[in-house]
């Protein structure tokens, strides 16, 4: 929604003023100064209120996440719409409110006098996802809010930075290339692939020069359900994170709920075929067959010798999808069924008991599954096997140093690096950090810009 609320502000700039109720789902999003965060990571350029005890829900009968209410000049409730809303949608509404305004001498365009908070000076802004390449030794950052990809080695030498001029959807060398949010990363043979968020797209970046190309997506958001089709004439939504397992590119879909597949090679961005490959498309928690299934805002992929373990943040799970021919989809840790989007908390233990609280990625080491557990400010292993969860690393602040110590800001990104170790993009923090295993020691890997 927050990009049609971007077209609407920029279209009526001088008549139209959008104010966000923030009610949240979350504990964690009931804090200020997390909801502060979340304001300059989205880079939302209106007010917003925070709605911590749902009063303001309440007050306004509101049912569903988003609800858009719309007000005239004297403050009345002139319109109500529940669910998403398009520019194009909305904007025969609003030029007919605003003429029958004008005519009544009603609408006043004085400047509001409102200064956006610019957020924190750091060499990275929320950086969102990190990927690691052992053979090469390369180290990947989305650098999100710069809208940029960084290239660099463990000690924090870059070697190489793609894009970063601006938010945009534009091929070409690595000086002219936009995004627009990048999140996740991967390294396949010789290229780098990118879950560009907010353009809708899937883009490919040669290492070797570091040329851009879009290989799916339109750059607009799927507002129907896709079936898949050649990749560059699909519409995307909000793909969230990549990883690439036997020559397919697999991708969070986040806006729609699924798994989608695409083969890679000579034809991929061409020839090649994208679409769903697990859930139905339905919001929940469902285990079964894979297109059967109902998962909920994926958003992270970690590719394993029995499936493809991932991030299921809206319903804060952890799951697998197999690799038989006929996949299932098995929860780790997570309610199944009904009420299942509303199970969540801070609890290690049992799968009975343990919650977690909207977690983003998910990695492997060997035969180990660890899970950023975001909202938590936390890394925990999960056990498939025995479906228990512990506390790796984490509480909410700064902190460097051993793992009693150490402490994060809803880290976003997790990867395996090199050896025994993860890779950790601690996203309001604006830092990446490695984390040994075996030492039970983490440091931030300092990028020199």
């Amino acid at each position: 929604m927050l990009p049609q609320l971007r077209k609407l502000e920029r279209r009526y700039a001088d008549t139209l003023q959008i104010v966000s109720v923030h009610s949240p789902k979350f504990p964690t999003e009931r804090e200020t100064e997390n909801l502060r965060q979340a304001i300059l990571r989205l880079r939302i350029e209106h007010p917003v209120l925070n709605d911590a005890d749902f009063k303001y829900w309440q007050t306004f009968g509101a049912r569903a996440w988003p609800t858009l209410y719309f007000i005239d000049p004297n403050g009345n409730v002139i319109g109500l719409h529940e669910g998403e809303l398009t520019e194009d949608m909305a904007a025969p509404l609003i030029d007919g409110w605003l003429a029958e305004y004008e005519a009544e001498q009603l609408l006043s365009r004085r400047d509001l006098g409102l200064t956006r908070e610019t957020g924190r000076d750091s060499a990275l802004s929320f950086p969102g996802k990190v990927a690691w390449d052992d053979e090469s030794g390369r180290l990947v950052v989305s650098d999100s809010n710069n809208d940029r990809i960084i290239v660099a080695d463990l000690d924090g030498n870059v070697s190489q930075v793609i894009g970063g001029s601006a938010a945009g959807f534009r091929d070409g060398s690595a000086a002219e290339a936009q995004f627009n949010q990048p999140q996740g990363v991967t390294v396949h043979d010789g290229h780098i692939f990118v879950a560009d968020n907010e353009n809708h797209a899937i883009r490919r970046i040669d290492l070797r020069d570091g040329d851009v190309s879009a290989i799916a997506g339109t750059g607009e958001q799927a507002r129907m359900m896709p079936s898949g089709e050649p990749a560059t004439r699909t519409a995307l939504s909000s793909p969230w994170d990549v990883a690439v397992q036997a020559g397919d590119l697999y991708i969070a879909m986040a806006g729609i709920h699924q798994i989608w597949r695409m083969p890679l090679g000579d034809s991929a961005g061409d020839g090649s075929y994208v679409g769903p490959w697990g859930g139905s498309g339905r919001e929940g928690i469902v285990d079964g067959p894979r297109m059967q299934s109902e998962l909920a805002q994926v958003s992270g992929l970690a590719p394993g010798p029995s499936g493809l373990a991932f991030a299921d943040s809206e319903s804060s799970g952890v799951r697998e999808i197999s690799w038989d021919p006929d996949g299932r989809v098995t929860t780790f840790i997570g309610k199944n069924g009904q009420g299942g989007l509303f199970h969540f908390g801070d609890v290690d233990g049992g799968r009975s008991v343990a919650r977690l609280q909207h977690p983003l990625d998910v990695a492997r080491v060997g035969d180990e599954l660890y899970v950023a557990d975001t909202f938590n400010h936390k890394i925990k292993q999960v056990y498939p096997r025995t479906e228990q969860v512990a506390t790796l690393v984490g509480g909410h602040g700064d902190a460097l140093g051993n793992f009693s110590q150490l402490q994060l800001d809803e880290p976003g990104g997790l990867t395996n690096g090199p050896g025994r170790s993860l890779l950790v993009a601690d996203t309001n923090n604006h830092r990446i950090l490695l984390l040994d295993l075996d030492t039970r020691v983490g440091r931030e890997i300092v990028l020199q810009l």
